[in-house]
């Protein structure tokens, strides 16, 4: 049996990852070994190989989002999940999804469809469980209106999320064609935030903050605020006015502050939106798939081509 396996390991002398051969990690209590068939590349991989915010040391195996086999589990976990196809989002404090191989806590992986690959499981767990945060932020309001301002991996399936619940969702973005729009049942493009015209019941920002305090002004009364890049720190409006409620997005805070039912409740959550997507009825887009090897194409495609990368192993 092997006791090595491929890895793509943080050099903090070149600020990247670079290809090394590790010994197969064993899983502790409570976890499992997925040998992984895909990783998905997002952009908070190469923004923290790049910037390093959390201090890895050499040899950390970077990456959050996997996709493949469990082939051994540890201590209190039922072997009958050896074989078993499934997809996770790892910590970034912990090794991750760069490597043949990944333990990850069996509470925190989630069930493949049988139709489903794993190259377009390992694009989905990080966008899809920040989208799936961010609708829930908010009460359902059937015809209330939404705005979101910028469209990318996440706020296309927030879209499409929030359509399903019944809201009207315009959209702040430059690049979203008509065609884009009518596929995911947009009801406006705005193209800058100068021209979007009434109120909204909540406003999603992607961009930034700043960006995300700008729409405050277009709120209704009572109305929420969902920022999925940071956070805005000190409230917009004035006391005893809109009364706007300030939500923030952070999937990967759960790994240090989630319990064990948040855990539960959203691998639940997410493998009923991995047979949604199974089915067709949230719409993806396929990833562009590079070889193991290609490693740093990959995040060099992630990064530039604001496109969707997934890796086969």
């Amino acid at each position: 049996m092997r006791t090595q396996h491929a890895t793509w390991a943080y050099q903090p002398n070149q600020g990247n990852v670079s290809l090394a051969i590790q010994t197969i990690p064993t899983p502790l209590p409570n976890q499992v070994l997925v040998q992984n068939q895909a990783i998905g590349i997002n952009p908070v991989d190469w923004k923290f190989i790049q910037a390093n915010p959390i201090n890895w040391q050499e040899g950390h195996i970077a990456g959050v989002d996997g996709a493949g086999i469990v082939v051994a589990v540890g201590e209190n976990v039922d072997k009958a999940w050896i074989g078993q196809s499934v997809a996770y989002h790892a910590a970034l404090a912990q090794h991750g999804s760069f490597a043949e191989h990944t333990p990850v806590y069996v509470n925190r992986v989630m069930k493949l469809p049988e139709t489903m690959t794993s190259s377009l499981a390992a694009a989905l767990p990080c966008p899809m469980l920040t989208a799936w945060q961010a609708v829930e932020k908010i009460p359902v309001k059937s015809d209330y209106k939404v705005l979101i301002s910028g469209l990318g991996a996440v706020t296309k399936l927030l879209t499409q999320m929030l359509v399903q619940r019944g809201f009207v969702v315009d959209v702040l973005s430059k690049s979203c064609s008509d065609e884009l729009a009518k596929k995911l049942n947009i009801n406006k493009v705005y193209r800058q935030l100068e021209g979007v015209d009434g109120k909204y019941f909540a406003a999603y920002d992607a961009v930034s903050p700043e960006s995300a305090a700008s729409l405050v002004p277009l709120l209704s009364s009572n109305g929420h605020l969902v920022c999925i890049q940071g956070r805005v720190e000190q409230p917009v409006d004035a006391p005893f006015t809109t009364n706007i409620s300030y939500h923030e997005i952070a999937l990967g805070a759960l790994h240090n502050f989630g319990d064990e039912q948040d855990w539960a409740q959203l691998m639940s959550d997410g493998e009923t939106l991995l047979a949604q997507v199974a089915s067709g009825s949230i719409l993806v887009e396929s990833p562009q798939q590079f070889h193991f090897d290609a490693m740093l194409d990959a995040l060099e495609h992630s990064q530039h081509s604001k496109q969707k990368s997934v890796v086969t192993v």
